[in-house]
């Protein structure tokens, strides 16, 4: 096949599919970025060897594959705050608000960069899944085969067989990564809720008023007793309403009269939080993503670097009075 017969159109189609999964074994959107771009390249240089045995997608996925494998062997895993040392008790000095390279943190990803528009239901929900920040956690301890090898199988739907061809290695040695991932993953007892209950739905509401209106015991009744709360790329993190009622009663005080403005995050409820500004109007604070088990909060993870985030979840730079 010839590039007269496939235009760039075609593969631009398969951007926001190959974006989701180049998500998903990196754990970076700014990564993914241009892993995607770097597969949509070498695809288009190399247009003249799909013979068409597969599809154009599958084609894709597997130089996308490889293209993140590589980029993986050339650097560490991504991590969360809570996988770096011990909680905090709430009540930290500002020197002890630490930060790492945005490169060493687990980045969130918007929904629609990573969903592609032509799935079916049962497809979409799948990829949703897959997008959890939970589950990306989770691929970041696996070996990158076993990351791969999991995903093209059980997100994607390939055979064993399939596998073996884009990853060019033997069919045993797929079998062996994937029950080594399976096993590695099945231990952490990841949520597979497919979407938010009416219950959970008004928990979210709550917590946005709560929020909104600063009320700290509002928001700490709403947390599960190990509920976390971390703000990379600060390293400390908070968990227990305890601490997390010290911290926002001290240093996280500075919230108060912040304003949310919805959207969503790795398959999860999340929202763009603008604190008031010197100047009048509000200014861009964090990107909140809440993880949620039950009727309670698990999670609240706060993404301080809205710079990079941002413009990539189409949220305003700045708000009015």
């Amino acid at each position: 096949m010839t590039q007269a017969m496939v235009d760039m159109s075609q593969i631009e189609f398969h951007r926001p599919a190959l974006m989701g999964h180049c998500y998903r074994l990196l754990g970076s959107v700014v990564d993914a970025e241009d892993a995607t771009q770097e597969s949509m390249i070498r695809a288009w240089k190399s247009i003249d060897r799909f013979d068409e045995r597969s599809s154009l997608k599958t084609w894709l996925y597997r130089i996308a594959t490889n293209v993140c494998l590589d980029e993986i062997s050339s650097r560490g895993r991504r991590e969360r705050p809570f996988e770096t040392g011990d909680p905090s008790d709430g009540s930290p000095k500002l020197e002890q608000l630490v930060q790492r390279p945005r490169s060493h943190w687990l980045e969130p990803v918007a929904d629609a960069r990573a969903l592609p528009a032509d799935a079916d239901p049962a497809e979409k929900l799948i990829l949703w899944q897959s997008i959890r920040l939970a589950f990306v956690a989770a691929l970041q301890h696996l070996a990158p085969k076993q990351r791969a090898v999991l995903l093209l199988v059980e997100v994607l739907g390939w055979s064993a067989a399939e596998v073996a061809t884009a990853l060019e290695t033997s069919l045993a040695a797929v079998n062996s990564a994937l029950q080594r991932a399976r096993g590695a993953l099945a231990e952490r007892k990841l949520d597979t809720q497919a979407e938010l209950s009416p219950s959970q739905l008004s928990l979210v509401d709550r917590y946005v008023w709560a929020f909104e209106s600063f009320d700290i015991e509002g928001m700490v009744s709403l947390l599960k007793e190990d509920a976390t709360l971390s703000m990379p790329p600060i390293e400390l993190w908070f968990r227990g309403p305890q601490a997390i009622r010290t911290w926002l009663n001290g240093l996280g005080g500075g919230c108060r009269g912040s304003r949310l403005i919805a959207t969503s995050a790795c398959g999860l409820p999340a929202f763009g939080q603008y604190r008031p500004s010197a100047e009048g109007g509000y200014k861009p604070w964090a990107l909140i993503a809440l993880e949620l088990a039950g009727d309670r909060i698990a999670a609240m993870n706060s993404f301080l670097d809205t710079e990079t985030l941002f413009p990539r979840f189409n949220l305003p730079r700045a708000l009015p009075s």
